[in-house]
C-alpha cells in the first residue's frame, strides 16, 4: 500500500508538470499564431543582455527590456527608468477604471490610492520616437545653455560640474540610453491601435498600474506604471552566440547588437533575429 502510494504521488506529480508545461507551450503558441502584432527594431541600449559569465551547459539566457517615461520637473524636459510620466494623470487614471476622487468624506489621498489596487492595462510603447527625441532635444539645450553661461563666467566651479555633468548626459543620450518610452494606456487594444498605426514603432504591451498620492484631500494626483507584465525575452540557443562572446574576454564582446523583437496575439515579446554590429 505505501508503495502504490508512493507511486501515485509520483505519478500525480508529473501529471502535474506535463500539465502545466502544455498549458505553457499553447500559449506560446498562441502568442506566435499569425503575423506579429507589432514588431520593433531594438538594440542593447533597450534589451540588456546578461552581465555574467554565461554557462555554455545553461541555455536559459534572457535580455530585460528597458523601457522609460518622460515628464517635466520645474519647466525642464527629464527622463526615468519606469515611474509616473505626466501623460498618466487623474483623468487618465479615471479613463483606466480607477475612481477619480475619494469615496468616502474625510479620506486623505494616502488612504484612499492605498485602497485602490493597482491593475493591469494595455501600455503603448514607442521606439525612438517623439518622446525620446524631446528628450534628447532638452538635454542638447541645456548643454548649450550652461556652456554658453560657463564661457561668460569660466571661474564658476558650479558652472564647471553642471557643464560636465550635462555633456556627460549628452552623450548617454546619444549613445546609451534606451529610446523606448512609455508613452500612453488604455483598455482597449483596437482603440489603442487606431490610435498608433506604426506597428514598427509602437508596440502594445501588458502593464500593471496603480494610483499614486503627493498628500493631500482632493482627489488622487496621478498614476504609476509599476512594470510590464512581461519584461524579459529569453534568447533561443540558435541566437546566442553573440553573447557567449562575453565570456571569451573579447573587448566590448556582445555589446552592441541590434535585435528583431516581435509581440504576438497576446502582446507577449519574443526574439524573431539578433546580429551584432549595431550602431
Amino acid at each position: 500500500m505505501k508503495n502504490w502510494s508512493r507511486r501515485h504521488t509520483l505519478l500525480s506529480g508529473l501529471a502535474m508538470i506535463l500539465i502545466i508545461n502544455g498549458v505553457a507551450l499553447l500559449g506560446v503558441a498562441l502568442n506566435r499564431s499569425g503575423a506579429p502584432e507589432s514588431t520593433l527594431k531594438l538594440s542593447q541600449r533597450e534589451l540588456h543582455p546578461p552581465f555574467r559569465e554565461i554557462n555554455r551547459e545553461n541555455s536559459g539566457i534572457s535580455l530585460s527590456l528597458v523601457w522609460r517615461v518622460a515628464g517635466v520637473e520645474k519647466g525642464r524636459n527629464h527622463s526615468s527608468y519606469s515611474g509616473a510620466p505626466d501623460w498618466l494623470d487623474q483623468a487618465k487614471m479615471a479613463s483606466l477604471g480607477f475612481e477619480s476622487s475619494p469615496a468616502r468624506g474625510g479620506q486623505d489621498k494616502q488612504q484612499w490610492t492605498e485602497w485602490q489596487p493597482g491593475k493591469e492595462v494595455l501600455l503603448v510603447l514607442e521606439q525612438d520616437g517623439a518622446a525620446y527625441q524631446q528628450v534628447l532635444e532638452r538635454t542638447r539645450q541645456d548643454a548649450v545653455e550652461v556652456n554658453t553661461r560657463l564661457a561668460a563666467q569660466p571661474d564658476t566651479e558650479e558652472l564647471q560640474r553642471k557643464a560636465k555633468q550635462l555633456q556627460d548626459d549628452l552623450r548617454r543620450e546619444e549613445q546609451e540610453s534606451s529610446r523606448l518610452f512609455a508613452i500612453d494606456a488604455g483598455l482597449d487594444q483596437t482603440e489603442l491601435r487606431a490610435k498608433y498605426p506604426d506597428r514598427s514603432r509602437y508596440a502594445i504591451v501588458h502593464a500593471q498600474v496603480r494610483p499614486r498620492s503627493m498628500g493631500g484631500r482632493q482627489g488622487m494626483s496621478a498614476g504609476q506604471i509599476e512594470s510590464l507584465s512581461i519584461d524579459t525575452i529569453n534568447v533561443p540557443h540558435e541566437l546566442r552566440s553573440i553573447f557567449e562572446l562575453r565570456a571569451t574576454g573579447q573587448p566590448d564582446a556582445g555589446q552592441v547588437f541590434e535585435a528583431s523583437v516581435a509581440f504576438g496575439q497576446r502582446l507577449e515579446p519574443w526574439l524573431l533575429g539578433i546580429s551584432d554590429g549595431a550602431k
